[in-house]
């Protein structure tokens, strides 16, 4: 017995109405939802305010010519419509395919660094010890002297000659 021949809606209590529509139409409504959309998910929460949407004008649903079925999936292909034209789906992608960054080639970030430790190994180890604390642990001058116990003008020498022989090694720049 349908929905339509079981009784009229204004006579039966709205869980009865609900659960008639829900039972003869419910697969059909998330089936179709679910071929248009590619995402069963969705589909359901589509075919359900279908649903909760007959449920709520049950009156002119009834009292009309035409088929329920054929009004649920008029009003599912309109709700299918108007999710993709949200502007959540202009901008969002959802797939089955799961997302994969694309990593940037660090290769010459790898090769600088080696480069980098290549020279400084040439270098004595006072100066050295200068550039570590000047550039990589980002100390001014005096904390620097400080820390190596000599003087702020022996930090700005050995820095001086440290950085004029990397440069001698290095390799000329791209102009």
């Amino acid at each position: 017995m349908t929905a339509r021949e079981a009784a009229p809606p204004t006579q039966m209590a709205a869980p009865e109405l609900l659960q008639a529509l829900m039972a003869e139409h419910w697969k059909a409504t998330a089936a179709y939802a679910e071929r248009l959309l590619g995402d069963h998910h969705l589909a359901e929460d589509i075919a359900q305010e279908a649903l909760i949407r007959a449920w709520r004008h049950a009156d002119r649903l009834f009292s009309t010519e035409g088929s329920i079925r054929g009004w649920l999936l008029k009003v599912t292909r309109n709700l299918v419509i108007d999710r993709m034209r949200s502007p959540s789906t202009r901008y969002e992608t959802f797939s089955r395919v799961p997302y994969e960054a694309v990593q940037q080639d660090a290769s010459e970030a790898v090769l600088a660094s080696v480069e980098s430790a290549r020279l400084l190994r040439r270098l004595s180890r006072e100066h050295r010890e200068v550039l570590a604390h000047t550039y990589l642990y980002d100390r001014t001058v005096q904390e620097t002297a400080d820390i190596l116990e000599v003087p702020a003008g022996t930090v700005k020498s050995r820095q001086h000659y440290a950085l004029v022989k990397l440069r001698a090694q290095c390799p000329p720049g791209p102009a």
